[in-house]
């Protein structure tokens, strides 16, 4: 089955064409970073404009690429929520098109379900049951993936997920946008030791997270500090410090409640290599393995999008027989957990 994955949820057009007998053919990525970093953040108008300007020549881009047609493709898979309005509007209504266009089913993918099982790209691949820390945006999560759609939250962000708490100290600091990059190669230049920040909610006794502190801590040492560019570097160092251990440890603790000897790491966030170092060493101590996507995957990107489409297609019966689309929705605020307690066949759009 040769499935078409449309990803368009906030400022990333992703496009990617997946056989489920032979693995990723191609995908193509069209970033809107230099765009929106001239504002400091998202414009979401101006981000559905330029998908709407990007996403028909990408579609073509990634057929020629993998040397099929539209007509070879079997089915369309796209992001149908959570994200910005017009944004999951563009690749909805695309996707929605082309299905009728073509007659072929439509599937709507929750965008951390695409995340959740992006390491499933990669080689080796995890098997089910396994942990899964999603750390995408503004959405920090640890989840029980038992299946495709068994999914049980564990613990979530009670307020600023830890992407926003990159981006927002990053601007405390005077980096542009986006900032966790930019902040994480700054930490590079730290010293060790110099500053200590705290650890929300590492003894909370419970899995969710609490970053919005950290912000402000931050803003309190650059009101303190003559703002050097060596002090920039240590406050950079001492909070990604902090960030790290909260999320290694309450991963850790996890494995052990559960325990299930396999983590998965997704989102922009898992490409942080501090996190990927820290959480490799002590998760081996710990008996347990971790997994991450390639770092092109960890970013949004259509990719992960046609694999949970493809996967979604897999466990739904009679599939074969499902009708192209003739409408769509769109789903900005959609919950994760869930999708463990509907039915399959309202996702597939008919």
């Amino acid at each position: 089955m040769l499935v078409l994955g449309i990803e368009t949820s906030c400022d990333e057009t992703g496009i990617a064409l997946l056989d489920t007998k032979h693995g990723l053919l191609s995908h193509t990525l069209h970033s809107q970073v230099a765009m929106h970093s001239e504002y400091g953040g998202v414009v979401p108008e101006l981000a559905s404009r330029d998908h709407i300007r990007y996403i028909l020549p990408l579609i073509q881009q990634t057929l020629l690429s993998a040397n099929r047609t539209l007509s070879q493709i079997n089915a369309i898979a796209y992001t149908q929520g959570p994200g910005l309005a017009g944004a999951l509007l563009v690749g909805a209504s695309v996707g929605a098109a082309l299905s009728f266009a073509l007659n072929i089913p439509a599937i709507g993918i929750h965008h951390l379900e695409g995340h959740l099982l992006s390491p499933l790209l990669s080689k080796p691949a995890p098997d089910f049951p396994f942990i899964a820390l999603l750390v995408s945006g503004g959405h920090t999560q640890l989840m029980q993936v038992s299946a495709v759609g068994q999914y049980v939250l564990l613990g979530e962000t009670v307020d600023d997920a830890a992407g926003e708490a990159f981006d927002k100290t990053a601007k405390l600091l005077g980096l542009g946008y986006p900032g966790g990059a930019a902040l994480s190669k700054l930490a590079y230049q730290g010293q060790p030791g110099r500053f200590k920040l705290p650890r929300p909610m590492l003894n909370s006794k419970d899995l969710n997270f609490s970053f919005s502190g950290l912000k402000t801590a931050v803003l309190t040492l650059i009101n303190k500090h003559e703002l050097t560019s060596q002090t920039r570097a240590d406050i950079a160092l001492a909070f990604q410090d902090a960030i790290v251990e909260v999320l290694v440890e309450k991963s850790l603790t996890a494995l052990s409640q559960t325990s299930i000897k396999q983590l998965i790491v997704a989102g922009g966030v898992g490409a942080n290599n501090q996190l990927r170092d820290n959480l490799s060493t002590k998760a081996k101590l710990a008996g347990a393995t971790v997994f991450y996507p390639e770092l092109e995957f960890c970013t949004d990107n259509g990719a992960m999008i046609a694999l949970a489409g493809a996967l979604r297609l897999s466990i739904q019966e009679n599939h074969t027989l499902l009708q192209p689309a003739r409408s769509f929705t769109i789903q900005p605020r959609w919950n994760l957990a869930a999708l463990s307690t509907i039915d399959h066949d309202s996702i597939l759009k008919r």
